[in-house]
């Protein structure tokens, strides 16, 4: 049902602009009712039929229809009116850039006001227009009617499909291309990511960095406990460690020195990794990997076992990017 919001009614500073925004649309629903209504009255037959049923009437409305134009031209001279009011109301605030870009604008309100034939339903948009006005200014409320839920379901429903087969046709595209042998990745590579592999460095860094530091370093008692424990379970499972007990006199004494100082090295050496990832001394660390990932192009090109690879890799990719692309989303919410 539809909800009309009084209190951004009373509170809108173009109250006078709502109100001539209601009794047009009043005005434009009569208006293409009387439209609609003398269009069927014009056929003989119900002429006829209303004649013989409701004589009162067809002598009423008789004279309406021989004279239509003429009444036609009250609704037109009144939105006329209402057109140049707005256009001039534009004009004096500055609503376009130029003075003459309301009516370009809204083309539809003067063709529609042509009291011609089919032309006369144009103003339908004028409805839509106003309406659509008042709902962004939240005067009315459309979107709890069961009409505006029927059009938005089938108006996502169309665009979905509609975007769907432009992403399969792109995508099936770019397979192409990639079976083709397209020069595409090479260029990514070597144009577009080798130029900067600095800045890729130096933003690697900093998020390695960060992510050690929040990570790592609030945790760093819980980690070395954890990888004591870890080392000293799996000491304790080694055959070989087990056996230095049964050494006389030292073999226990032996066996407990052995774990802790296997325990120690770990944890420090983990704890020592981390602290350089945390520290800005990471960078050079960091770049190494980015020139193993990015080589300079003077080193020659990728082997071609790698470059089938990498191409079926990127092909399967995209054959699973358009089974996603192919779930249609909107039947699972068909009322």
């Amino acid at each position: 049902m539809l909800k009309i919001n009084r209190e951004n009614l009373k509170s809108s500073h173009q109250l006078t602009w709502f109100i001539i925004d209601f009794v047009m649309l009043g005005l434009l629903i009569l208006n293409l009712a009387l439209i609609i209504w003398d269009s069927i009255y014009n056929f003989i037959a119900v002429q006829n039929l209303l004649k013989d049923y409701a004589p009162a009437i067809q002598e009423l409305y008789h004279p309406i229809h021989e004279r239509f134009i003429f009444y036609d031209l009250i609704f037109v001279s009144i939105f006329l009116g209402e057109f140049v009011l707005r256009w001039g109301y534009s004009i004096k605030a500055r609503v376009y850039d130029r003075w003459y870009f309301y009516p370009f604008i809204h083309w539809y309100d003067l063709v529609g006001c042509i009291p011609v034939g089919s032309l006369r339903f144009l103003r339908v948009l004028r409805i839509i227009s106003i309406i659509y006005r008042l709902h962004q200014y939240k005067i009315i409320d459309f979107t709890s009617t069961r009409l505006y839920r029927f059009v938005i379901f089938y108006y996502e429903a169309f665009m979905e499909e509609l975007s769907d087969r432009i992403v399969l046709k792109v995508l099936s595209g770019v397979q192409d291309e990639v079976k083709r042998g397209s020069p595409l990745f090479e260029r990514i590579q070597h144009d577009i990511l080798f130029p900067r592999r600095e800045m890729l460095s130096d933003w690697l860094s900093e998020r390695v960095a960060q992510a050690a530091k929040q990570g790592y370093i609030p945790n760093r008692g819980a980690l070395r406990v954890y990888l004591e424990n870890r080392v000293d379970h799996a000491l304790k499972q080694n055959l070989e460690l087990s056996r230095l007990k049964y050494l006389p006199v030292v073999g226990p004494t032996i066996q407990d020195t052995l774990e802790n100082a296997v325990g120690d090295i770990v944890a420090n050496v983990v704890h020592q990794i981390l602290d350089d990832l945390a520290s800005s001394t990471n960078h050079a660390f960091i770049e190494d990997i980015v020139n193993v990932f990015l080589p300079d192009p003077a080193q020659g090109l990728t082997e071609d076992r790698e470059k089938e690879a990498l191409i079926t890799l990127i092909l399967e990719v995209i054959d699973a990017i358009k089974a996603q692309v192919h779930v249609k989303h909107w039947r699972e919410n068909l009322p």
